[in-house]
């Protein structure tokens, strides 16, 4: 595999920053939070001017919503971070683009002061839709957008009676998935499947344990990539020993992830859950719920009308500049000692996907707590003597 599509893969496979920006150290996040550009984001042991050079706009964001940051300025834009970055030396002021996305940052923090009460309304992807320069006209019609359907209006906003209750749709994914009393004998899951991702396919083995343990191996050539998490803390292990650990919304989604009994937990979960109306999802018609959650981004769940299982699930990461999203569409369900389960799903994020297809899944295996143990960091060499 060459190295560009080994970073691609790998940042999309671990859920974690790009490649290029991934060996900035991350500071942990402590309680609090504070305001910075209408998000309300939690507090660190640093801010972004304390551990990073040369932060001019973004001073008082936490230092472990740095990268999350300079990702949706990736996504917004459609761009890779030497686009304003000096390779190595991305403290310099180099390049243009950089000194620009600086005044862009003041301008959208403008926008949202002056006329939406510093409430978080513009966002960089307002303008560039995925795109370096903003167009500033409709374009033409040509043939191949005359060919193109019309997007489905999506479900409108604030109609919660548009279906039946969003306490009432738990309920019955509960019922479908078996009930709580069957979800809650599931105490470990092993699943032995492929993951997909463009036109590779390697092999995984996925070791879950209640209530909230999971850990992931992907096997590839250049050795296994590892997604952790053990109820505390997450981390990614990269073939060689490197090792990344876990923040922000990487480790809110890692937590959700490794939840057994996320079904019976959802209740809890949430604040407040509304039924948003109906979308559909590959043909299937689905009631769309929203659920916030105290301190952190809303979740989005959409039920199948019919079997009442869930098809799709969106989370998303806060930054300082707007929200990450992260789209699961979980298909193919089987029953498994009387709890269906998902043999394949898709996580979509702005950088790519991946599809899992597991062919194996056994309940209540013995799974040992020490595959749960973050492993320590491999030393550093040793320099020659003095």
């Amino acid at each position: 595999m060459g190295r560009k599509l080994w970073a691609i893969f790998v940042c999309v496979v671990v859920l974690t920053v790009s490649a290029v920006l991934a060996r900035q150290v991350w500071a942990q996040a402590n309680a609090g939070a504070h305001v910075v550009g209408g998000a309300t984001v939690q507090s660190t042991d640093k801010t972004a001017e304390q551990q990073f050079k040369n932060i001019q706009v973004l001073k008082g964001v936490p230092a472990d919503q740095l990268i999350p940051t300079m990702q949706f300025i990736t996504a917004s834009l459609g761009v890779e971070c030497d686009f304003c970055h000096v390779q190595g030396a991305f403290e310099k002021d180099d390049k243009k683009p950089k000194q620009t996305a600086r005044k862009m940052m003041e301008m959208m923090f403008a926008i949202n002061a002056d006329n939406f009460d510093r409430h978080r309304e513009v966002t960089c992807y307002t303008c560039h839709r995925g795109n370096a320069n903003p167009v500033g006209m409709p374009p033409v019609m040509t043939a191949a957008l005359a060919m193109m359907p019309m997007a489905e209006p999506k479900a409108a906003e604030g109609k919660e009676n548009s279906g039946p209750p969003a306490d009432q749709l738990i309920e019955k994914y509960v019922h479908a998935v078996g009930g709580a009393a069957s979800i809650e004998k599931v105490t470990s899951r092993v699943m032995k499947g492929n993951i997909e991702f463009g036109d590779k396919s390697f092999p995984i083995d996925i070791y879950s344990k209640a209530p909230d343990a999971r850990i992931s191996y992907t096997h590839m050539p250049e050795g296994d990539s590892v997604t952790a998490f053990n109820g505390h803390e997450g981390w990614l292990g990269m073939p060689g020993g490197r090792l990344r650990e876990m923040h922000g919304g990487d480790l809110d989604g890692a937590s959700i992830d490794a939840d057994l009994h996320l079904a019976t937990h959802l209740k809890q979960m949430f604040s407040e859950v509304k039924t948003r109306g109906t979308e559909k999802i590959d043909g299937h018609e689905t009631y769309v719920v929203i659920g916030q959650r105290e301190g952190k981004p809303p979740i989005e769940l959409y039920f199948d009308e019919q079997s009442g299982l869930l098809l799709r699930l969106v989370r998303y990461g806060e930054t300082a500049l707007g929200r990450l999203p992260t789209q699961i569409d979980y298909a193919d369900y089987h029953e498994v000692d009387g709890v269906k389960v998902p043999y394949r799903w898709t996580l979509a994020r702005p950088s790519g996907l991946f599809t899992i297809q597991v062919s194996d899944v056994k309940n209540n295996v013995p799974v040992d707590d020490a595959k749960f143990v973050k492993p320590a960091p491999p030393e550093p060499p040793k320099g020659p003597g003095k």
